[in-house]
């Protein structure tokens, strides 16, 4: 027997000052069995850094086709490709050359030695943005998680802060490419 998806709920209030956007999204993230609260919240964040009525979770881990999220125009083209953990550099490539921008979010320990290895590879791609969440502050973020969340986001002057449960996390990015 499969094992099924995991259904959380999301409240995510969003007040990005960088881009002007205040909205409350009301998500619904299907949970793959294999992946871990820290992927899941990490695809969280990623949806409030980029958020528009567009934008939505894609079938992910379920098909290897399809990025985490992603926003089409109305003519079907992807105009935004968001990955999630440590792709290699063939779906990169072909992700760039899919989509109009192409953002991959790498969370680990070991995502130094990711980037070491594919760097040279991608570096061609010029819609490709590579940027690097600290370890630690994705274990923060994976402490939020729960089947039902309230989060408030806020993101100002590229700072962002997480919070959930009266506990905040500041997510400090490292952009490695774009």
């Amino acid at each position: 027997m499969a094992l099924k998806a995991t259904i959380f709920k999301v409240d995510l209030q969003l007040a990005d000052m960088d881009r002007q956007y205040y909205q409350e999204h009301a998500l619904t993230i299907a949970r793959h069995p294999s992946e871990t609260d820290e992927r899941m919240m990490v695809r969280v964040l990623a949806f409030a850094r980029h958020a528009s009525e567009s934008l939505v979770f894609s079938k992910g881990l379920w098909d290897v086709d399809e990025p985490d999220l992603w926003e089409k125009d109305l003519t079907g083209a992807i105009n935004l490709w968001v990955e999630v953990g440590q792709p290699d550099e063939k779906r990169i490539l072909k992700a760039c050359g899919r989509a109009a921008q192409v953002v991959v979010y790498c969370y680990s320990s070991t995502s130094h030695i990711w980037w070491a290895q594919i760097s040279n590879k991608v570096a061609r791609a010029r819609n490709l943005t590579v940027i690097n969440l600290p370890a630690a502050t994705s274990l923060a973020l994976s402490k939020q998680a729960q089947r039902n969340m309230q989060l408030q986001c806020t993101i100002q002057d590229g700072q962002i802060w997480m919070t959930a449960n009266d506990e905040t996390v500041q997510v400090d990015l490292t952009t490695l490419q774009g």
